[in-house]
């Protein structure tokens, strides 16, 4: 069973960047596709971005593409989210989380099939 851990949020400006880490701990990470999601103050917790457990697929919601870039590295149990061009409707509380299913052929974006879910990490942006 895999457990996650979120790094590296903050404080940033409008139009910069912020890496965030997720460390998994557990033999099987690398059969586990990936997932970030954010959730803003009194909204409901949205899809990020998705990884598949290969690293061959990757998913991101609209809002996103082209800013943010999801990675793993499977020898370091580690999934990143690069966040550039960072605008203030970004803000909020990212959370890291592993799919419930082992080497899921798809990427999934709806939470409800992540079964581990880290305590989350905040993002502000600054207009």
């Amino acid at each position: 069973q895999v457990q996650v851990a979120e790094s590296g949020g903050g404080l940033v400006q409008a139009g910069g960047s912020l890496r965030l880490s997720c460390a998994a701990s557990g033999r099987a990470f690398s059969s586990y596709g990936m997932g970030w999601f954010r959730q803003a103050p009194g909204k409901e917790r949205e899809f990020v971005a998705c990884i598949s457990w290969s690293g061959a697929t990757t998913d991101y919601e609209d809002s996103v593409k082209g800013r943010f870039t999801i990675s793993r590295d499977n020898a370091k149990n580690e999934v990143t989210l690069q966040m550039d061009s960072l605008k203030p409707e970004d803000t909020a509380v990212y959370f890291c989380a592993a799919d419930s299913l082992q080497f899921r052929v798809v990427t999934m974006r709806a939470p409800r099939f992540y079964g581990t879910w880290g305590q989350g990490t905040q993002v502000t942006v600054s207009s």
